[in-house]
């Protein structure tokens, strides 16, 4: 298997800038895995009548942190950009991020962020920095929503690249596939029979960054934050045991289920 297997030609102009109004308004394609039927086109808010009675939905809670800041060096006025990971567990009170562009983020450069200004610690080995902020009580209000790179402006309304049952901040991405839910959607699923179950997995920057080498099996994977409540254990381990379908809400909460079945 190489990298280069999964290439695919996506124009520029197929890619969406914009989310679809209302949430559950987008497109959604229906695909028979036993074969007997062929694909079939529907909108989002139909999922109910594609579900059975019984199913249940395993959602990530997972709430995006405005971890995008721009900035200025304080030596020369050049530009500079952070996206932060997370609180670094070995320099109380700095934090992990990555910078753009990086020669101008080396050890011991200063700058600011609207108003706060910082230093940069360290470079680690991934090329991620630790930096410390004077302030880093206002960084959640000077930040900006990260979205991905192929959305070619700024969110509006922050509020609409968070799912609407987002709750445990800490991610550096949306779990997209949950953007489409409304909570109108999520009462019909629950009429129609549907259980619905809540984990959380903080979604990392690995979702930002490119997979570079030509054996997938070399590209390095860093750790992520995650959490599976008991009630949502007991539900999906209830929904295995008595043969009903266990769906994950996307790729996110997918592999937390895988995780947390390989270290069962």
């Amino acid at each position: 298997m190489l990298t280069s297997d999964f290439d695919y030609r996506l124009p520029q102009d197929l890619i969406a800038q914009t989310p679809a109004e209302p949430r559950d308004g987008s497109r959604l394609m229906a695909v028979d895995r036993a074969g007997a039927r062929p694909p079939s086109h529907a909108v989002f808010r139909d999922l109910p009548r594609l579900l059975r009675a019984g199913d249940l939905l395993v959602f990530n809670d997972s709430r995006v942190f405005p971890a995008r800041l721009h900035g200025r060096i304080a030596a020369t006025g050049g530009k500079v950009e952070l996206l932060l990971l997370s609180p670094s567990p070995d320099s109380g009170g700095a934090w992990r991020a990555l910078a753009k562009p990086g020669r101008r983020m080396r050890e011991g450069a200063e700058f600011a962020v609207g108003g706060v200004r910082g230093v940069v610690l360290a470079r680690e080995e991934s090329g991620a920095r630790i930096v410390r902020f004077d302030d880093d009580s206002r960084l959640r209000e000077i930040g900006a929503t990260p979205l991905p790179p192929y959305i070619k402006r700024s969110a509006d309304d922050p509020e609409r690249y968070q799912t609407v049952y987002a709750k445990t901040e800490g991610s550096v991405a949306a779990p997209t596939a949950g953007l489409h839910f409304t909570r109108r959607l999520m009462r019909a699923l629950e009429d129609m029979g549907a259980g619905i179950a809540f984990a959380t997995l903080h979604v990392g920057w690995d979702s930002f960054n490119p997979v570079r080498s030509e054996n997938p099996a070399e590209h390095r994977m860093h750790s992520e934050y995650w959490e599976i409540p008991e009630s949502a254990a007991r539900a999906v381990s209830a929904a295995k045991a008595e043969g009903r379908r266990v769906i994950s809400v996307g790729t996110t909460a997918a592999r937390l289920l895988e995780s947390a079945a390989e270290e069962d």
